[in-house]
């Protein structure tokens, strides 16, 4: 059986990264520091000519919940259908209705524009009201993956949830793992849950080569500084990679 390493990235040189890393699948998404948002075309097209693994895109028009406009679901249509002529392997989406439950007509719209794409469940699976009855709607909607931290701030939080969706899912539907995967948890994760698909971002601070800096002015959150630049830790995903590899050649999966 194989594997999925998806790299969640932001940037051109965390996509390069988590290829040497040994990643076999990307997130691209914008604004990672808030969860993300859908990317810009071009951060995606450039990534598409200089990374040859396949990109999977966030479409997400706004930070917050997952209860929608009519214009703001009418961007994620038309995003979904811009990133599919542009080559795009899947998308990854997510919709509720005020009551939590998962928003079937939306859901299904959006998978019918994505026809022949892979489609992600995302996180908003982790704050809906039911996640066994959302995981049996996601395999009648025909989702490839659900990407969750077991409805928990970190996946080890989460891992009890997490190991019912894999038993549940019958092999029909993908339990990725997120939030919190790392080469110091991957073992337990591995071991508890029994998936084989994960996701992470691997990151570090990297400080920016500005010389002059100018104190007291923020351009965003007070509390980030603004010569932090978050990157994608090669040697992270590698200790990643290496650990589920491990695990699958001792258990000769």
């Amino acid at each position: 059986m194989s594997y999925i390493l998806e790299v969640c990235v932001g940037s051109v040189e965390s996509a390069i990264a988590a290829k040497q890393g040994g990643a076999n699948r990307l997130e691209l998404c914008s604004n990672l520091i808030i969860g993300g948002t859908t990317p810009d075309i071009n951060l995606f097209n450039l990534i598409k000519e200089n990374v040859d693994i396949d990109i999977n895109v966030l479409i997400r028009p706004r930070f917050g919940d997952f209860l929608y406009s009519d214009y703001e679901f009418e961007i994620m249509k038309r995003d979904i259908e811009m990133f599919k002529k542009a080559g795009a392997n899947g998308v990854v989406i997510g919709i509720l209705k005020n009551d939590g439950s998962l928003n079937i007509p939306q859901m299904k719209t959006l998978i019918d524009i994505a026809d022949g794409m892979d489609v992600t469940f995302h996180r908003a699976f982790d704050v809906c009201n039911n996640p066994m009855k959302a995981l049996e709607e996601a395999k009648s909607l025909g989702i490839n993956t659900i990407l969750t931290s077991g409805q928990q701030n970190n996946c080890i939080l989460g891992k009890e949830l997490i190991k019912q969706l894999v038993e549940k899912s019958e092999n029909k539907i993908d339990i990725l793992v997120g939030s919190g995967v790392n080469s110091n948890n991957i073992s337990e994760i591995i071991n508890y849950t029994k998936s084989t698909s994960f996701h992470l971002s691997g990151k570090k601070i990297i400080d920016s080569n500005m010389k002059y800096r100018k104190k007291d002015v923020s351009m965003g959150l007070s509390s980030i500084s603004e010569y932090d630049i978050v990157r994608t830790d090669s040697s992270e995903i590698k200790k990643v990679r290496q650990a589920i590899e491990k695990y699958m050649t001792e258990r000769k999966i």
